[in-house]
């Protein structure tokens, strides 16, 4: 791996921890990590996107690792969690960057992808696709439609609730958060029905080993970024939806007009819970280019690193030169 520098920003409120690598003089790409991830999520691609002469910059987010989580749910939302990274990129006095988000990441880099146009040259979402301001706010839709039955998403509203059950064991919750929505179990294993009394693991299963993708040393940096606050910041993000609503009116009526990239696993269970925006898409970025990645569930940058790489380098060689 390419040296990396780590410094920790002062940004919009709180203390922005921030990995970075490649040459100083390089263009910067910007790469966002999801739930429950962390920035050494993107190791595999920081080798191949430094040697392409790349400034690789990847961020602890916002309630991640060594960056501030604030306690305030309300702390969480798009907008805020964008500011963050654009206040960065004016600290580090950047006019022109890429920005790829995966999962949680994903939306924060389709935002910044409408916030900046001018900005943002390029953009890449990977999971999670990006189909405009919806009518309502998904929560009451996805509260309405699993009155009866779980939903992770509403499970995950009640702050303290899917914290006690996370944090109870974070080894064995990451272990089973990366099997249970990979590959390696069938499409929509994640999702499946249970009562809405569940836990989120009931019916999963615990392979009680690390998937091929995620070698001891890497487990060991997941491990650090929850070990010492647990689950309670990355959960936050999930109580916004009505707020992310409310505070993206503005941005109701734009679309992404940039050069745009959407990859998705063909095992995702994501690609079943955004079906319809997936349809949508088209209609909110103008300029898309989508692949699905087959034999590959939702953690995309590790399961299919190598196709992952080669699609993002073609990508950037047409729309972001190095």
């Amino acid at each position: 791996m390419h040296q990396l520098e780590h410094q920790l920003l002062q940004v919009n409120g709180i203390d922005l921890s921030l990995y970075c690598a490649g040459p100083a003089t390089g263009r910067p790409i910007w790469l966002l990590h999801g739930f429950p991830e962390c920035w050494h999520s993107w190791r595999q691609q920081i080798a191949p996107l430094a040697d392409a002469g790349y400034r690789v910059l990847i961020p602890e987010m916002r309630g991640y690792g060594q960056s501030s989580a604030p306690r305030d749910p309300a702390a969480y939302d798009v907008l805020t969690i964008c500011a963050d990274i654009q206040a960065a990129m004016n600290q580090l006095c950047q006019q022109q960057v890429c920005v790829v988000g995966h999962d949680w990441g994903a939306p924060i880099a389709w935002h910044l992808a409408l916030l900046e146009p001018a900005r943002v040259q390029a953009v890449v979402g990977m999971a999670v696709p990006f189909g405009g301001r919806p009518r309502q706010p998904a929560i009451e839709i996805m509260r309405q439609l699993y009155a009866e039955r779980f939903h992770y998403i509403v499970y995950f509203q009640e702050p303290g609730v899917a914290e006690a059950e996370m944090d109870a064991d974070i080894p064995r919750t990451l272990r089973m958060m990366m099997h249970n929505s990979s590959a390696a179990v069938p499409r929509d294993h994640f999702l499946q029905d249970k009562p809405a009394g569940a836990g989120l693991f009931d019916g999963m299963q615990d392979p009680g080993v690390l998937p091929e993708w995620c070698d001891a040393d890497s487990f060991a940096q997941y491990l650090k970024t929850f070990e010492n606050r647990g689950f309670y910041g990355a959960l936050n993000w999930y109580r916004n939806f009505e707020r992310n609503w409310q505070r993206t009116e503005a941005l109701a009526e734009r679309q992404i007009e940039q050069p745009a990239l959407f990859l998705l696993g063909d095992k995702d269970p994501v690609g079943t819970l955004e079906a319809y925006t997936l349809k949508q898409m088209p209609k909110r970025v103008t300029q898309l280019e989508q692949h699905v990645l087959q034999d590959c569930g939702h953690w995309i940058q590790n399961e299919q690193a190598e196709q992952v790489n080669q699609l993002l380098l073609e990508f950037l060689a047409r729309h972001f030169p190095s």
